[in-house]
Order: structure tokens, then C-alpha cells, then sequence
């Protein structure tokens, strides 16, 4: 129950919005009570951190990954799946302002393990670290995010380009 309940949450968090999506509009996408509904999710809080935990572990399985252009391959499948509505996580937090602690948490741990993934991966490509290149990787992947919103998904393309590009220069 508590899986399909989750389903549901993320799918009208992530069209609707944290603020908008109410919790008479969760119980019944969920087909459930909303007694049970706050029985299995507690406040609508902690069901969005439950579901941005959830869209964490499927997001960061993509990004198990040994280079750079996989990333952003990655990236592209992804927005081809789920869509072009740019970072939930980002979205959430901007809507709270980060003054909820629940969402708060989950997005700096997703924003943290992203960066550190995006390390591993520079590392491996380069056979050394370069915090630099990390960041604009980082920062690449989270522009070409945003700005599939309004671009389409050839936004991450561009960005591969780029990247590509940057990489190629710090290989020299």
C-alpha cells in the first residue's frame, strides 16, 4: 500500500507542486481514506521527503555509470521517462524555501551523493580527481535539467556537447 500511495504522491507533487497537490487530492489518487492515508504517510511533509527518497534511489541507479557522456546519456534517458518538469528536488525546496526539515534533509542528501557521484565519475574519466571539471559537469547536468523545461529535451544534448568539449580540454 504504502509503494502505491507513493506512486501516486509523485505524480501529483511532481505536475502539480508541493504547495497545490492538497491532501484531499492525494487520498484519492492513492484510492484510500485519508485516516489511512496519515496512518501510512504521516503528515504531507514526510510523505514528500518518502517520495523524493524514492525518485533519490531511481534517479542515482541511472548514474551508475563509468563516464561522463554516460551521465549525461543517463540524464537524457531519464528525461525521456519521467519528463521534462525540471528537479523535483530543486522544485520542492524552492516552493518551502527549505523551512521544512523533512524535505530539506532529503534534498541536500540527494544533492550531495549527486555531486559525489558526478566526482567518481570525472575521477574515473580523468584517472585523477579534478573538482573543477566536477563542478561543471554538476552544474551542466542541473542547467540542462531546468532548461529541458522550456528547450526540450535537446537541452541535455547541448550539454553533452559541452561537456564533452571540457572534458577533452582537461585530458590535455
Amino acid at each position: 500500500m504504502t509503494s502505491k500511495l507513493t506512486a501516486a504522491a509523485e505524480r501529483l507533487f511532481d505536475r502539480h507542486g508541493y504547495m497545490a497537490t492538497g491532501m484531499d487530492r492525494l487520498t484519492e489518487a492513492a484510492g484510500m481514506s485519508s485516516r489511512t492515508l496519515y496512518k501510512h504517510a504521516g503528515n504531507k511533509a514526510q510523505l514528500m521527503a518518502r517520495v523524493l527518497t524514492e525518485r533519490d534511489r531511481r534517479f542515482m541507479a541511472r548514474l551508475e555509470v563509468q563516464s561522463v557522456d554516460a551521465l549525461f546519456a543517463a540524464l537524457e534517458d531519464w528525461v525521456r521517462v519521467e519528463g521534462t518538469r525540471g528537479c523535483l528536488f530543486l522544485r520542492s525546496r524552492a516552493e518551502t524555501g527549505g523551512d521544512t526539515p523533512e524535505i530539506a534533509e532529503a534534498v541536500a542528501a540527494h544533492k550531495a551523493a549527486f555531486h559525489k557521484r558526478i566526482e567518481e565519475v570525472v575521477a574515473v574519466n580523468l584517472g585523477r580527481e579534478d573538482p573543477v571539471l566536477s563542478e561543471q559537469v554538476l552544474v551542466l547536468l542541473e542547467g540542462a535539467t531546468h532548461a529541458a523545461v522550456y528547450r526540450g529535451a535537446g537541452a541535455v544534448s547541448a550539454a553533452r556537447a559541452a561537456a564533452a568539449i571540457l572534458l577533452e580540454r582537461a585530458r590535455a
